[in-house]
């Protein structure tokens, strides 16, 4: 899962600027992967984050999430055959490419809900459609995801619903005020890292960390106030 770079003025307050879309793009993702699909009790699975931050800022901060997808651990065979000993494994199957379908599109949504508070902006479903990802570095995303649904749905108004039903998730999914802290928590640490490689533990261990102190605010705060 990686952001489509767009040139940019290579000036310091451009890049830094740059820095932030592409760490909230990659948040999306990471936290889309880690949460949602807990939410969703989905099997783990195992990506990371590569980092390349260029200290005379000639380059621009890059960043990166390999791996992360569910349809990766399932059986080849049985997916090119469409052969399933059971109705379970189709169903398995089913919410394996598209909560891998949701969590590409998680990446440019974050950027594009990041853009819109920094300018004051509406961020809504209806602004924010699944063509202007192409905006927000979603170029790369939006084929990867156009791609599984192309393999696995052949009819193409199917296709078209489907793909729509799992924008409107993935809204939703990045729109929650929860789920958005938990964003915004992410690209700091990932502006803040001097790592090259984050791996799958330190990721969870970092959000983990997180919801636990949320969730010791929240209950101190229904307490205090009854």
């Amino acid at each position: 899962m990686q952001r489509t770079h767009h040139i940019v003025q290579s000036s310091l307050e451009s890049l830094t600027e740059l820095d932030k879309h592409i760490a909230f793009h990659e948040a999306g993702h990471v936290t889309a992967i880690y949460i949602r699909n807990h939410q969703q009790q989905l099997p783990p699975v195992f990506f990371q984050i590569i980092l390349n931050k260029n200290e005379q800022k000639k380059y621009p901060f890059f960043a990166r999430v390999e791996g992360g997808r569910l349809i990766e651990s399932l059986p080849i065979a049985a997916i090119e055959n469409n052969h399933f000993e059971t109705e379970l494994e189709r169903t398995d199957l089913k919410k394996a490419y598209e909560a891998d379908v949701i969590n590409l599109l998680a990446g440019p949504l974050a950027e594009a809900k990041f853009v819109a508070l920094r300018d004051g902006e509406i961020f809504n479903s209806h602004l924010v459609n699944i063509v202007a990802l192409n905006n927000y570095g979603g170029h790369s995303d939006l084929e990867q995801a156009n791609r599984y649904l192309e393999y696995f749905i052949a009819d193409v108004d199917e296709r078209e619903l489907k793909i729509k039903s799992l924008f409107e998730q993935a809204f939703q999914f990045i729109d929650d005020p929860d789920n958005w802290k938990c964003i915004n928590h992410f690209a700091s640490y990932l502006l803040a890292n001097g790592e090259v490689n984050i791996s799958c533990e330190q990721a969870s261990a970092t959000l983990d960390s997180f919801l636990g102190c949320s969730r010791q605010h929240s209950k101190a705060w229904e307490t205090v106030n009854g």
